[in-house]
């Protein structure tokens, strides 16, 4: 089993103080694939954080990236991302 979801978990945990914090290792559906022989994971996560308040989707994504760089194209192959602000929560 790969530590590589609580490294991810942990490391947005630090950076995002998030509501909610959803990481999922979906690399055993990706077997086989060119970027799963090099190693990197496939992973979705879900992230609800008030960082995110007034940001756009570019940004957001840009500002997890850059928490993740360098566990970019060495430990991470794909990422999906879903990013709220606590605002945009249907109650």
């Amino acid at each position: 089993m790969s530590v590589r979801p609580d490294v991810i978990r942990e490391r947005l945990l630090a950076t995002f103080s998030p509501d909610e914090c959803q990481v999922e290792d979906e690399s055993a559906l990706h077997a086989g694939h060119a970027g799963a022989a090099s190693g990197g994971g496939h992973y979705r996560i879900r992230l609800v954080s008030a960082v995110f308040e007034g940001k756009n989707r570019l940004i957001r994504h840009r500002l997890v990236y850059d928490c993740l760089a360098d566990m970019m194209h060495k430990d991470i192959h794909a990422l999906a991302i879903i990013a709220i602000a606590p605002s945009e929560i249907a109650n």
